[in-house]
């Protein structure tokens, strides 16, 4: 079942089993905030368990760099506003994965990471990337890394 992101009044719907769930929650709605503000665009999610195609396609892309978490994935959002492809997955750990993935330019390709405030790296990423800091008033302090796609998908 499908859940509307509600940036106004943040919710732990889907996430509860995660140690930092309302970090995690406030993380979410603040991709909400941003899809809605740039491209009008209603931000939903789905449990991971009723998504595998999407999770199958960020894992392929992660494979890019040899990556793969440990983490449980709760919820996951797969869409396309004007010319890129979003997809995103949310882990029990805190951690959320995004890819970018514009249609017609190969250079504006990318896949990102943000960090629940509250949760430490996690081990796949430890050493291999520079952490970045936001603030953010539904988030608290947001840490965020990426990394340009460089393959097809």
């Amino acid at each position: 079942m499908s859940y509307i992101v509600d940036f106004k009044n943040v919710s732990t719907v889907g996430l509860e089993s995660s140690p930092v769930a309302e970090a995690l929650a406030g993380l979410r709605a603040n991709e909400a905030r941003y899809f809605m503000n740039k491209y009008k665009h209603e931000f939903t999610t789905v449990p991971a368990s009723e998504s595998q195609e999407t999770l199958d396609y960020v894992n392929r892309v992660l494979k890019e760099r040899d990556i793969a978490f440990a983490a449980p994935p709760l919820e996951t959002s797969r869409f396309q506003v004007e010319n890129i492809k979003f997809a995103f997955v949310f882990y029990e750990d805190g951690l959320a994965v995004n890819v970018m993935y514009t249609v017609d330019d190969a250079k504006k390709r990318a896949i990102g990471f943000k960090l629940s405030e509250g949760m430490e790296i996690p081990e796949e990423l430890e050493g291999k990337f520079k952490f970045a800091r936001q603030k953010s008033k539904l988030a608290g302090t947001i840490r965020g890394s990426f990394f340009v796609i460089k393959g097809e998908y």
